[in-house]
């Protein structure tokens, strides 16, 4: 392997599945402005990730709506007069 092309600044951080929740904590150099705090009473950096693992379809076997962009959430801000109308 050629020498000096990894870095050497590894530190544990925290990744956390933003859908369900889920973290753990490995060795990386990925930068981060959040940190959280694990059981063991140490903040750690946060990287938060939309998915992962523990909520792909392909390894839960389950289908699942992964709203990251809040279209949802914009349509229903957006037509909430009207929808509102409409119950009455």
């Amino acid at each position: 392997m050629k020498e000096g092309i990894h870095p050497k600044n590894y530190r544990l951080v925290v990744f956390k599945d933003m859908s369900n929740g889920f973290t753990f904590m490995t060795r990386s150099t990925a930068p981060s402005k959040e940190t959280i705090k694990m059981d063991d009473g140490k903040e750690y950096p946060l990287i938060k990730l939309e998915i992962t693992s523990t909520s792909h379809p392909f390894y839960t076997g389950k289908m699942k709506l992964v709203d990251t962009a809040g279209r949802v959430d914009k349509y229903m801000n957006r037509y909430k007069k009207h929808l509102d109308n409409k119950k009455k």
